[in-house]
């Protein structure tokens, strides 16, 4: 059977409108992101990859048809990529070809080392991602139910098993409307810094579904138990405000200030020791499985680790000289 309408995509529409009691009307414009756009072959050495990219005329060229990006956008500038997903006709919802896409490009930027920090937002300024491609699940039986949700397990666990793993976070600019698979994107991301108009939530018991890309997962261990089980049951949507409260999201800023903030936190990451940012990724990564004691012998193992690096001599001769350090990565 083919759906002909997407529920949860309507929803995204309305609470963009302000048609229901979490809405809020649209209208601001969203800052452009300075840098160059990119399109990423991770076939073609990063390296090559850049000089290519520099040779390229910036106005009227057209990537290679095998590097073209149709639902994303990449904005380099310096050791921060922006990647923006750009399905703005349907609020940026996830399809299989945002998928392919979102692999590659997690994938290609964990192995430049150019880049330090990944943010991750939706084109303009109505939402981060309205959710999954609900027409293709609605083709879906009990095996392809499971491959689906398998996939998105295995594309969102790129930027831990990838990005974080290379010491590079990603934080999650999120504007507008994020439900559904857009909402558990937003949870994968290290770190979330939301628009005032921003709305979070899981509408998928709506569908006969539950959230199947991490969120029961990823939500309860990042809110506690019983608030992720009372957004999950009642399907409620969040205002930016009450994200903030519960912990969905990290900070709330205006609007027109999100991607500016966004850029600036990155900044910030990137200004610091490369190593001691992966060595704090992982700790807390490995940690997470452990108990205290074992996680506390990770820590210390990882700080003998740093201790014996180039980098953190740099760091202590840099403070006591009252100079900026000059991070190497060894």
């Amino acid at each position: 059977m083919r759906l002909t309408v997407c529920p949860v995509l309507i929803e995204a529409q309305a609470i963009d409108r302000g048609e229901t009691s979490n809405g809020v009307a649209g209208g601001r414009t969203w800052p452009a992101y300075p840098g160059r756009r990119a399109s990423i072959n991770p076939q073609r050495p990063v390296e090559a990859q850049r000089r290519m990219e520099a040779q390229r005329p910036m106005t009227n060229a057209k990537p290679e048809p095998e590097t073209e990006l149709s639902t994303l956008q990449l904005a380099l500038e310096g050791p921060i990529a922006a990647v923006t997903l750009h399905r703005p006709e349907v609020l940026h919802a996830l399809n299989s070809t945002m998928f392919d896409e979102l692999e590659r490009l997690f994938t290609t930027l964990a192995g430049d080392p150019a880049v330090r920090v990944v943010i991750i937002t939706g084109s303009g300024d109505r939402a981060f991602a309205a959710g999954a491609d609900i027409r293709a699940l609605a083709e879906t039986d009990a095996a392809t139910g499971t491959s689906a949700a398998q996939r998105g397990h295995q594309v969102f666990g790129l930027i831990h098993t990838q990005l974080e793993r290379a010491g590079k976070p990603v934080i999650g600019a999120i504007n507008g409307v994020a439900l559904g698979g857009g909402c558990e994107l937003a949870l994968a991301c290290t770190l979330r810094i939301a628009s005032e108009t921003a709305r979070l939530g899981f509408p998928e018991v709506k569908l006969g579904l539950i959230p199947g890309y991490g969120g029961t997962q990823r939500l309860t261990r990042l809110i506690g138990r019983s608030r992720a089980l009372r957004l999950m049951l009642s399907a409620h949507i969040a205002n930016a405000s009450e994200a903030l409260q519960l912990g969905l999201v990290d900070e709330v800023v205006p609007a027109a200030e999100l991607l500016p903030r966004a850029r600036a936190l990155a900044g910030a990451i990137a200004a610091m020791a490369p190593l001691a940012v992966a060595g704090v990724l992982e700790s807390v990564a490995r940690g997470e499985d452990h108990l205290l004691a074992e996680a506390l012998d990770t820590e210390a193992e990882i700080f003998g680790r740093l201790c014996a690096t180039a980098d953190k001599q740099e760091g202590l001769s840099a403070f006591l000289a009252k100079r900026p350090p000059v991070w190497q990565g060894r």
